[in-house]
């Protein structure tokens, strides 16, 4: 492994889910450098499908682009919160549903050139209602699609939500196994 020695590390911001720092480092040749890093206590991500063989998203507004996207559901962890609980949290208050099954599917970090946020994402199945109310700065749709339907929409780039799409194919081989049921 790469070692850096941190020579100096300064905090910029502080936020409500995020913290921004900036560490002078010297690389393993010699040369010092700046690195601006967003400090950030992970997420998770569930793919939810239900017994239709439907998958369910999130669509929402998202102020930082503008837009609004189709997106897994997905939240930020609480500090020292265990990544199974907060989906559990999420997928209630995201779209309005618990799971009886959970299988983990991977982590990934979204941008790791920039930020330390690790998502750690789930399979949920068996999905039975349980809602929960959104958080307050939610504007949230669930939508629920057929497999084929979504890989249709990811081939034509109507999927644009990084986690979403590296959810997606984490989960392929067994989304392969989909078919519309009535």
């Amino acid at each position: 492994m790469t070692q850096v020695d941190v020579l100096e590390r300064r905090v910029l911001f502080e936020g409500r889910v995020f913290r921004l720092r900036q560490d002078r480092i010297r690389l393993p040749n010699g040369r010092e450098t700046t690195m601006d890093i967003v400090e950030h206590r992970g997420a998770v991500l569930i793919l939810p499908i239900d017994e239709k063989g439907n998958i369910w998203f999130t669509r929402q507004y998202r102020y930082a682009v503008n837009q609004t996207l189709l997106e897994l559901p997905a939240g930020t962890l609480e500090p020292e919160e265990n990544p199974l609980v907060c989906a559990q949290r999420e997928l209630r208050e995201e779209i309005g549903f618990m799971a009886l099954e959970w299988a983990f599917l991977g982590s990934l970090y979204p941008a790791p050139g920039y930020t330390t946020e690790k998502i750690v994402a789930y399979l949920a199945q068996q999905l039975k209602p349980a809602p929960l109310e959104h958080d307050s700065d939610e504007i949230i749709e669930p939508v629920a699609l057929p497999w084929p339907q979504v890989w249709h929409m990811v081939r034509e780039g109507e999927i644009q939500d990084g986690k979403t799409l590296a959810a997606l194919f984490l989960a392929f081989p067994y989304l392969q196994t989909l078919e519309a049921k009535p």
